[in-house]
């Protein structure tokens, strides 16, 4: 992460390009960082220039309080200039929303991208499954228990309890709890963790919906209402590729859709 560019209300973001044709900024999704989408980036790069950069609040970009969404758009349209203002759009997971939020804005991104936004109106009990979630981790950030806070998002991903406690034990446990409070950004930009229909109807640019044939039907059912609820949507299923997808397989699909 090379280079350093300012969002409207004074946050640094840091962020790293590499390869060589058409412009796609990668939005990467909750707990992660820019290096997170680095192997995308370097699948990406003989067909696009792929920009990977850290969100605010996590890596080593900044954050200014109090959070918004629509700071975060902000985030976006600034990385947009630093880049020429002629971009494409990718987000992965919660990145997903931030990024069709980001083009539902207005913002003059040519295409975007999405791999599996978690939308849950089609896990049974799902409503009441995020709205106790984000209950939940306003008050265990609240009370500045990281710890807790970071538990529940890995029980939100389906991470059983044995596992969550070797990752309590872990030495990556305490750059997880560094992130934690960037959780509550993913969870706004989630809003009710149920589809927003409306909004997606405001995004005017192509848009390529993609999940895993390996990912459970309430994921791949998501995506399909995302490119039916969008003007110019599409979907495409990777078989074989779960929630964790490999760069190698997603990389091909993106560069089409990208520079084709």
């Amino acid at each position: 992460m090379d280079k350093k560019t300012t969002s409207r209300d004074g946050t640094p973001l840091v962020y790293s390009v590499t390869g060589r044709g058409p412009v796609v900024i990668l939005v990467s999704g909750a707990m992660s960082t820019g290096g997170t989408l680095a192997p995308l980036a370097e699948r990406l790069a003989d067909h696009c220039t792929a920009v990977v950069y850290d969100r605010r609040g996590r890596g080593r970009s900044g954050d200014t309080a109090p959070y918004a969404v629509e700071r975060e758009v902000e985030d976006l349209a600034a990385l947009l200039d630093a880049v020429g203002g002629d971009a494409a759009l990718f987000g992965v997971s919660s990145g997903g929303a931030l990024a069709l939020e980001a083009s539902a804005s207005g913002l003059p991104f040519t295409r975007t991208a999405v791999y599996e936004v978690p939308y849950a109106d089609h896990l049974p009990g799902g409503a009441e499954r995020e709205a106790a979630y984000k209950r939940d981790l306003g008050r265990a950030l609240g009370a500045g228990r990281r710890g807790d806070a970071v538990e529940l998002f890995l029980r939100l991903t389906g991470l059983g309890e044995e596992m969550i406690q070797r990752a309590r034990q872990s030495p990556m446990w305490p750059g997880m709890e560094a992130v934690a409070p960037s959780l509550a950004y993913d969870d706004a930009v989630m809003g009710d963790g149920l589809l927003p229909r409306a909004r997606l109807a405001s995004v005017a640019v192509p848009l390529l919906v993609v999940a895993g044939g390996a990912s459970p039907e309430w994921m791949r059912q998501a995506g399909r209402d995302i490119a039916d609820a969008a003007p110019r949507g599409e979907y495409r299923v990777l078989e074989g590729q779960t929630h964790m997808v490999e760069p190698e397989v997603l990389g091909p699909v993106l560069a089409g859709f990208f520079a084709g």
